[in-house]
């Protein structure tokens, strides 16, 4: 009769043991399916193809529109119809961060988020498009010629060569 007992305990043990391990194939399911939706909504968006006249020779720039809202207040004031991001993070903490560093760097660093729950993190907001464009290829001269795209996607977390514009719908 004990050891009826003692084996009872211990299949509850390990049946207990074993339901409360985390699945992480599950986290990286629902992850995996999250970057999945985000890739096919940007795919189904409209792209503007705008020529920036200011550089030599002319850069293409990709325009995306979306409805974003600024994460915080005081960030509000300072976004813009144009802007350009330099990462899309699904972590907030990430964000900051990335953001943190931007603002040591001197940028004026503003995090929105879109209504997917993606943060944008936006290096430069402008009424105008041209602005925006040519903000835009400043940036990527500046963190190009800092070495190649592992050093800038160690460093800072993003490689600097997808700098895209977000083109702010209201």
């Amino acid at each position: 009769m004990k050891q009826f007992h003692f084996a009872l305990v211990f299949a509850a043990l390990l049946v207990l043991g074993v339901s409360c391990k985390p699945k992480q194939s599950a986290y990286k399911q629902v992850y995996e399916a999250a970057k999945e939706r985000e890739m096919q909504q940007s795919a189904s968006q409209p792209t503007t193809v705008v020529k920036d006249a200011g550089a030599l020779p002319p850069v293409e720039v990709s325009v995306r529109k979306e409805k974003v809202e600024a994460v915080y207040p005081t960030d509000a004031a300072g976004l813009r119809r144009y802007n350009v991001v330099i990462a899309s993070l699904s972590v907030k903490l990430n964000a900051e961060s990335l953001k943190a560093r931007m603002e040591n760097e001197g940028h004026t660093v503003i995090l929105a988020q879109n209504e997917q729950g993606m943060y944008r993190v936006i290096v430069a907001s402008y009424d105008d498009r041209d602005q925006a464009a040519r903000k835009r290829d400043e940036i990527h001269r500046t963190y190009s010629a800092k070495g190649d795209t592992e050093y800038l996607r160690r460093t800072y977390g993003v490689p600097f060569n997808d700098l895209w514009i977000l083109e702010r719908q209201f």
